[in-house]
């Protein structure tokens, strides 16, 4: 009897690991310590758009992620940038000339993989 209480509740542990697990790499649930994923108010620039890169990035699981990619980018003076977290994509817009490498080290820097950026 003792052996199916212990085994009851080891399977119920296991589902509810599973179901967490699901949640976390469909981005449905808190991972990274991000709690809900609340986002900082928004950026704008300075000048007007000249142009926009959209940068496939790989690592990002949850809104935590997304706001910690938003916010590196954001750092880089006359960039904004909107995640896509279903897409694992980002858009960045700029007022001024910035190269592929600055945004790619702010992205890389706060620890995600940039796999392409068009």
């Amino acid at each position: 009897m003792v052996d199916i209480i212990i085994l009851s509740l080891v399977l119920a542990l296991i589902v509810l690991a599973i179901r967490s697990s699901v949640k976390h790499f469909k981005g449905e649930g808190s991972c990274c310590g991000g709690g809900s994923g609340s986002r900082k108010g928004k950026k704008r620039l300075d000048g007007p758009v000249i142009g926009t890169r959209n940068i496939r990035i790989d690592g990002m699981h949850c809104e935590h992620c997304a706001a910690t990619v938003e916010e590196a980018v954001n750092n880089i003076d006359g960039a904004i940038c909107k995640v896509d977290l279903k897409k694992n994509m980002a858009k960045v817009s700029y007022d001024r000339s910035i190269d592929d490498i600055t945004i790619r080290s702010a992205i890389e820097g706060a620890g995600y993989k940039v796999d392409s950026i068009r």
